[in-house]
């Protein structure tokens, strides 16, 4: 299956080690795999793809905002209703279900069908995360 996880780190820092681990144990389950970063690329090729992993932050530590790119690329992604997908959000905040709620809201507005969703607490997790896709 053709995977794209969609990073959004809560700053511009490149790829975090825990999504390049959920890319790591997804490939382990023989899955192609690639990593578009909200803060460098569009998503004109997000519709491309069989399954949409998003892995977004919190904006602060006492929010559950999430980045603004997240909009950004699932909107500019046309033909994205009814793609399944996954809305994955980093420990790392109080509000760790409202950055989830928020994620998913944003992801459901441009039509996907979220089947999973997970709160990823390290990059060893993310990692066991990733073997459990198409299981």
């Amino acid at each position: 299956m053709r995977i794209a996880i969609v990073s959004v780190p809560r700053q511009r820092r490149g790829i975090p080690d825990y999504v390049t681990s959920l890319a790591k144990g997804m490939e382990s389950m023989g899955h192609r795999v690639d990593i578009i970063d909200a803060w460098t690329e569009d998503g004109m090729r997000l519709p491309g793809y069989e399954y949409i992993a998003v892995v977004a932050e919190s904006i602060a530590f006492f929010s559950g905002k999430i980045p603004e790119p997240v909009a950004k690329v699932l909107s500019a992604g046309s033909a994205l209703g009814g793609k399944k997908s996954a809305a994955f959000v980093r420990k790392g905040n109080l509000f760790v279900g409202r950055t989830l709620f928020n994620l998913m809201k944003a992801m459901e507005k441009e039509g996907m069908a979220i089947n999973w969703s997970e709160i990823i607490l390290n990059a060893p997790h993310a990692e066991a995360l990733g073997k459990r896709i198409g299981a």
